[in-house]
C-alpha cells in the first residue's frame, strides 16, 4: 500500500519555529515530485513548496527566506523547516508526491492526511 504520513504540526507563537515531516511508505521520495501544500480556513488550498527528483524547484515568496523543504533519502521522508512562523501561517499542512508535479493536490496521486499549524500573535 502506498501512502504519506505526516507529523510534526502543533501550536506556536509568533517568531517561532516548527518542523513538518512526511514519510513515504511503499514509495520512493527522491525520484518523485513532492511538495508542500497548505489550506488556511475559508481559503483555497495552495502549494508553496516544491522538490522534483531531490532537487528545490519551487519556494512562494510568502514563505521565501523562512521556510525550507528537504529530503532525507535514508529516512525517505519530506522536511519542512518553518521558521519565524506568522499568524497567517496558520493552516492544515499537507505533503503530496507524484510521477511528476501536478496543478492541485487532488491531482497527486499520494496525498498526507494534513496536519495543524497554529500561529498565535
Amino acid at each position: 500500500q502506498v501512502h504519506l504520513v505526516e507529523s510534526g504540526g502543533g501550536s506556536v507563537q509568533a517568531g517561532g519555529s516548527l518542523t513538518l515531516s512526511c514519510t513515504g511508505l511503499g514509495l520512493t521520495l527522491s525520484n518523485r515530485c513532492v511538495e508542500w501544500f497548505r489550506q488556511a480556513p475559508g481559503r483555497e488550498r495552495e502549494g508553496f513548496a516544491k522538490m522534483l527528483t531531490g532537487r528545490t524547484i519551487y519556494i512562494a515568496d510568502s514563505v521565501k527566506g523562512r521556510f525550507t523543504i528537504s529530503l532525507d533519502n535514508t529516512k525517505n521522508t519530506l522536511y519542512l523547516q518553518m521558521n519565524d512562523l506568522k499568524p497567517e501561517d496558520t493552516a492544515m499542512y499537507y505533503c503530496a508526491a507524484d510521477w511528476r508535479c501536478r496543478q492541485q493536490f487532488s491531482e497527486y496521486n499520494s496525498r498526507g492526511q494534513g496536519t495543524q499549524v497554529t500561529v498565535s500573535s
